[in-house]
């Protein structure tokens, strides 16, 4: 099936497509062939400079800071409508590009939507507060947008991911540099193009390509940039909030988990398995929040591990854009390859490979970055599977027997970002929510989350948070204003 797109995408600066100042371009492999998908061009630092230049003075000379809040709200509220209006094509591109099914991509997209309806109901709420002081005078605070925001989307959740800062610094009246992941930069290239025709004013929003070593850094470094925002590993996050403090910039990081699944002893088996599945199996467990360790109870891991192995052996793999699909390929080949050493090493030390563990066998399948639905058994905790985060549909079991055993195992990680607890006692829900040591806690659901509830880690897993009606408070700046209102004599 030929998938090719016949389009180049280029930099948007300034409300216009144009080439990398080197004239660099490089091709997109679609992920479920290894065939070519687009030509794209590749962006350098001086073309990282010319969108914070075109970004700040957008910025200055716009009214798009000026405004009371209700033209960025219509602004943001149709091009949610516009997204709305062309989610198919856009749910294609990110499937073509990423490898995703295309009900995930359907799904993300519309998330997509969902967040700009919600920041763009929040656009003319961006309030200040009176303060109560001594004597004749007046105390009050306004909440000013920072200027140039930098944002550094991951691969994973293409434009969901990068949408997720963009919307809010929108909203609060900033402009906004995008650096899409160098592997699947196609949908926000084509949500800039909507942008204009949703009235954002030119040089609000750009979105510039190339590498994150090269483009990336220098965003970052560049002396017009008022705040970072990225999605990725741990090391580049490091790297970025290094370079960020030199210059005092605040930065949001969001790095990744290693989420555990407690399973006690009264759970709905049959949920649990259905939930779970999704939590590791979906974008074939790359997402930050995979639920990739599952900790049961002893009483319930026979009936548990027998379910999911059924799910993972009956699981429908091929390209994102065919029907019937449940998972698509990993996004490169690298990356497959990186999966598959994790499971090895498993069990070479001892793990047992209860499903998949390979790429696929089909023939029609060899061509591309899959690899089968995994679920490890009874691997050693030191092992990198456990401890690390795979960013691949492997799923590592054990079992317990004491509930303060679960909560010390699924704690036992430098992540903590997402954790799941299956029990039917709401008691116990709520009281173990707590000592669960996560940034969120989803309780008998899969990972599940909304514009409007906070999406935050803990310990390694990020710093900050993104979502919600405080969303907008990382991209504003709070100026008291006092004022002596004099001691004029009183009139009668």
């Amino acid at each position: 099936m030929a998938t090719t797109l016949e389009a180049t995408f280029e930099l948007y600066i300034g409300g216009k497509e144009q080439p990398g100042s080197k004239g660099e371009q490089r091709t997109l492999l679609d992920p479920a062939t290894n065939q070519p998908l687009a030509r794209v061009a590749v962006g350098s630092r001086d073309d990282a400079r010319a969108a914070m230049e075109v970004a700040d003075r957008a910025f200055r000379e716009s009214n798009w800071a000026a405004d009371d809040g209700a033209r960025r709200a219509k602004a943001l509220w149709k091009l949610a409508g516009l997204l709305e209006a062309n989610a198919d094509a856009f749910a294609r591109l990110e499937t073509l590009n990423q490898g995703k099914p295309l009900r995930e991509a359907r799904g993300d997209i519309g998330y997509v939507v969902r967040t700009f309806e919600y920041f763009a109901g929040l656009a003319d709420k961006v309030e200040g507060e009176t303060i109560a002081v001594p004597g004749p005078r007046f105390d009050y605070t306004v909440r000013e947008p920072l200027g140039v925001t930098v944002h550094i989307a991951p691969w994973n959740y293409p434009l969901l991911l990068a949408m997720r800062s963009v919307a809010p610094a929108l909203a609060a009246g900033n402009a906004v540099v995008l650096k899409p992941a160098s592997l699947t930069p196609l949908t926000a290239v084509a949500l800039a193009r909507l942008a204009k025709e949703a009235g954002i004013p030119d040089g609000i929003l750009n979105v510039v390509l190339g590498s994150g070593a090269e483009v990336g850094e220098a965003l970052v470094q560049d002396a017009r940039c008022r705040s970072v925002t990225f999605t990725g590993s741990g090391e580049v996050g490091s790297r970025l909030a290094l370079l960020a403090a030199a210059r005092l910039v605040p930065v949001t990081l969001e790095l990744g988990g290693k989420g555990p699944v407690v399973v006690l002893a009264d759970a709905d088996v049959d949920r649990a398995a259905k939930a779970i599945g999704f939590g590791i199996f979906g974008n074939a467990g790359q997402m930050c929040w995979a639920a990739s360790r599952l900790l049961v109870h002893e009483s319930l891991r026979a009936p548990l591990v027998e379910k999911l192995r059924g799910i993972a052996d009956r699981m429908k793999l091929g390209p994102g854009v065919q029907d019937g699909v449940e998972m698509g390929p990993l996004v490169s080949q690298e990356h497959a390859a990186h999966v598959l050493e994790y499971v090895e090493e498993a069990r070479s030390g001892g793990g047992q490979v209860v499903a998949g563990g390979s790429r696929p066998t089909d023939e029609a399948l060899r061509a591309g970055n899959f690899v089968r639905p995994t679920i490890l058994a009874d691997v050693p905790a030191t092992s990198r599977a456990v401890r690390e985060e795979i960013f691949g549909p492997v799923l590592c079991v054990s079992s317990f027997t004491d509930v303060d055993e679960a909560i010390r195992a699924a704690n036992d990680t430098p992540y903590g970002l997402l954790a799941a607890l299956w029990t039917r006692d709401l008691g116990s829900a709520h009281s173990l929510a707590r000592r669960l040591d996560s940034g969120m806690v989803v309780v008998n659901e899969a990972p599940t989350s909304f514009p409007q509830t906070p999406f935050a880690g803990a310990k390694s897993s990020g710093l900050g948070f993104e979502q919600g009606a405080r969303a907008l408070e990382p991209f504003t700046r709070r100026k008291n204003v006092l004022v002596h209102l004099g001691g004029g004599k009183r009139v009668a």
